[in-house]
């Protein structure tokens, strides 16, 4: 059974739903190393029901997609406010896959890729016209996409992503099982944030490889060459237009999901099964079907895995924490160094062994692998000596809950 509540009774049963929850959350935790992370548990499930499963955006019946079911949304945010230029919606840094949730909030990785190859040069795509070139169309993703950054940082990944939520929910199933708890040597995690860029780099530069001949002039690879009503018949890459959803965990897991409530037909995914990759359907691949379950083996070990060589994670800290974007970012981590006694604590905690605020002296200690979660913040038994400022403004400062335990013993 799937739920189809009309708008104008979903968002005021949401809002309400949101505001009380969070209220009792913040009146009934006392645990104050707790406080923060209910919290953001709660918002992040709020968040999956509009971005995950679009149930108070859609799901709405799109007539082009009928037999996959009612999943694809034809509601779209943002698709006028730069004219017909994001007919694909207004992509955010929340890895919300295009294949199984529509085009509700749409995945920028996708975006990117999809704008190179097949769609630099077509005007016609997956039951979208396009009114403006591939050059064009990457400007307003990535333009977004910096926006987007220099506001919140890589909030986005702690606080609203349907996968980060996945990943802490293994996390709490790992305590919950007195699985043991796993960390990476200092040089193997500096490694793997790394990766994220050569990650993103890859795809990009495959894509641009298949669609040379849209941008160049000159066909790279033979069989690269797009046709068809939809553009997307290209030979030998017909079914890996977007190379990167090929491998990524999110696609089979959205897949899944939303078969399992009901909002796509597993009969019609399932029915096609082509290609040296066994792709099923355009929707779920063995590689990516592969790769799912090895996040989900490593992220019970290793807290976060999946963040660590996210490559939209990557994209939004590039665009939050290296110069010049740095300098000019809204959300910050920032440090007191006076009030730091280098307990580790902040270290300990932090989901993607981030490291620099515990290792700088003070200041912004914002960096890349930071999800902004706040966990350190919670944790630190320094009054404010961790803060989260939004436009240099504190949203949030580490307390000192160590005094109410002293006071009682």
């Amino acid at each position: 059974m799937v739920w189809e509540v009309p708008l104008n009774v979903a968002i005021p049963i949401y809002v309400i739903a949101a505001v009380v929850g969070i209220a009792l959350i913040l009146k009934l935790t006392k645990n104050k190393t707790k406080k923060i992370s209910n919290l953001r548990f709660y918002v992040q499930i709020l968040a999956v029901v509009v971005i995950f499963m679009g149930l108070i955006i859609g799901p709405f019946e799109q007539p082009f997609w009928a037999p996959l079911g009612i999943s694809p949304r034809t509601r779209l945010i943002g698709a006028d406010i730069l004219g017909n230029q994001m007919p694909d919606g207004i992509p955010v840094p929340v890895l919300a896959c295009y294949y199984p949730n529509g085009r509700t909030v749409t995945c920028a990785v996708w975006q990117l890729q999809a704008y190179i190859f097949p769609f630099w040069t077509h005007s016609r795509g997956y039951a979208v016209n396009y009114s403006t070139t591939g050059i064009e169309k990457l400007g307003v993703v990535v333009g977004s996409l910096i926006v987007a950054a220099l506001l919140f940082g890589r909030s986005y990944c702690g606080w609203l992503c349907p996968f980060g939520l996945f990943q802490d929910v293994l996390t709490r199933i790992r305590k919950a099982t007195k699985l043991k708890h796993r960390v990476f040597s200092d040089s193997t995690s500096k490694k793997l944030s790394q990766s994220r860029y050569i990650i993103i780099a890859t795809f990009l530069i495959l894509s641009v490889i298949f669609g040379s001949y849209y941008i160049f002039g000159t066909e790279l690879i033979s069989g690269t060459i797009a046709g068809g009503p939809f553009g997307t018949e290209a030979g030998i890459v017909s079914s890996i237009n977007e190379p990167f959803c090929l491998v990524c965990p999110m696609r089979p897991f959205c897949t899944l999901v939303e078969t399992g409530i009901g909002s796509m037909n597993f009969s019609y995914i399932s029915q096609i099964i082509y290609g040296p990759f066994g792709i099923i359907g355009g929707y779920i691949s063995s590689i990516n079907l592969t790769i799912l379950i090895i996040v989900i083996i490593l992220s019970l070990t290793y807290r976060r895995f999946w963040c660590r060589i996210c490559p939209l994670g990557a994209l939004t800290g590039l665009f939050s924490t290296f110069t010049p974007f740095r300098q000019i970012a809204l959300t910050k981590l920032e440090k007191d160094q006076q009030k730091c006694t280098k307990c580790g604590i902040c270290k300990r905690a932090c989901p993607t062994q981030a490291t620099d605020m515990y290792t700088k002296k003070g200041g912004d200690v914002t960096e890349s692998k930071c999800i902004l979660c706040a966990r350190c913040v919670e944790l630190c038994p320094y009054e404010n000596a961790l803060k989260i400022k939004f436009a240099g403004k504190p949203v949030l400062n580490s307390r000192n809950w160590l005094q109410n335990k002293t006071t009682k013993q």
